[in-house]
């Protein structure tokens, strides 16, 4: 029988910790599961709750760390260090498997030897909030190759993996390697596109693999439109620096995705004069602090983002409009939004049609 080795880093998640062990432990009938929970060195008392949990289960190994290591180096000595499944789940203390995710993901490596990773949907669910039911019959599965599953996240430019739903074969993850440093907002993304250079994928259609739980302290709260663009090209450019030898036409990879960033800034530039500024930006409290407002800030940094990635968007309709009303400043900007000017903010601010 194959077996799963579950990973779950912890940092002040003690109080999750129950719920998700329990998941990979008692939700998945005829599957072979090993647990290390590895607490960081929580302030709070997440390893004692850890400590608790292995006392009563053979199957849960505990790692304290003395002086917090971060995510990332916590993450690569679960994987590279402990795992030894023939397959591996890396899960944050606050998510959960549904019921059945290890065997189907399970079935699916066993069936097609030559796949690397599976992953399927994640359900999002808020902090105290009840857990809706999974669902859990399996509608059939998918594999892609890994350079054409490649290929749809560069014509997507964007991650459709949330974590908590990924199951990787181990011989592969090691092979690879662990997560990169270097990439700390962003590594997940880098990881399963190196994974699929690697081997093929796998996606088991119609049912819920995980419970990805959203609450205040996730890492992508403080995370602006801005930034998150920014760490998604850098990822994009790394992988074809790193494993375009085995990627087909890389340059066309290369234009779509900066084509496809470029339209996705200039998207969220329109955003900020629709609904205000990002407050949660950083470089937008600093330039308040220095007397510029952050909306002008925001669409400023977003603009010069879109026209570094795509020089070309400079043509386009929406580019010009906002280029024309950060220009322009809010104090002209408001004697056009007044009953004289009405008109030819509609005809020359948001002709977003041509974006």
């Amino acid at each position: 029988m194959s077996s799963v080795s579950v990973v779950i880093p912890c940092y002040r998640y003690g109080h999750f910790l129950e719920q998700a062990v329990r998941s990979v432990l008692d939700d998945q009938p005829g599957v072979d599961v090993r647990v290390l929970i590895i607490d960081d060195a929580s302030p709070d008392d997440s390893a004692e709750v850890a400590q608790k949990i292995a006392a009563r289960d053979p199957r849960v190994e505990v790692r304290v760390h003395a002086a917090n290591k971060g995510n990332i180096a916590t993450f690569n000595e679960g994987l590279l260090d402990w795992a030894d499944g023939n397959y591996t789940l890396l899960m944050s203390a606050d998510d959960r498997a549904t019921p059945g995710a290890l065997r189907r993901a399970r079935d699916l490596l066993d069936a097609h030897p030559e796949v690397g990773f599976v992953f399927g949907r994640s359900v999002y669910v808020a902090d105290g909030a009840p857990l809706p039911p999974a669902r859990t019959r399996l509608r059939g599965w998918r594999v892609w190759s890994g350079p054409e599953w490649v290929e749809r996240r560069f014509r997507q430019a964007e991650n459709p993996i949330t974590s908590p739903e990924i199951i990787v074969r181990t011989s592969l993850q090691q092979r690879v390697g662990g997560y990169d440093p270097g990439l700390p907002k962003a590594a997940d993304m880098e990881m399963y596109m190196r994974l699929a250079a690697h081997g093929d994928v796998g996606f088991l259609r119609g049912v819920d693999q995980a419970y990805y739980r959203v609450h205040e302290t996730n890492m992508s709260k403080a995370v602006t439109a801005l930034m998150d663009l920014c760490q998604r090209r850098l990822v994009f450019e790394v992988v074809l620096d790193r494993y375009g030898a085995r990627l087909p036409d890389t340059q066309l990879l290369s234009d779509t995705v900066h084509q496809r960033l470029s339209r996705e800034a200039l998207w969220a530039a329109g955003r900020v004069y629709d609904r205000g500024s990002v407050r949660s930006s950083e470089i937008g409290r600093r330039l308040l602090a220095a007397g510029r407002g952050e909306d002008d800030q925001d669409v400023e940094a977003l603009l010069d983002f879109a026209a570094d990635c795509w020089p070309q968007v400079r043509h386009l309709p929406l580019y010009r409009s906002l280029e024309t009303r950060r220009r322009l400043g809010p104090r002209e900007v408001r004697y056009l939004l007044n009953e004289k000017g009405q008109w030819w903010l509609r005809r020359r601010s948001w002709v977003y049609q041509g974006a």
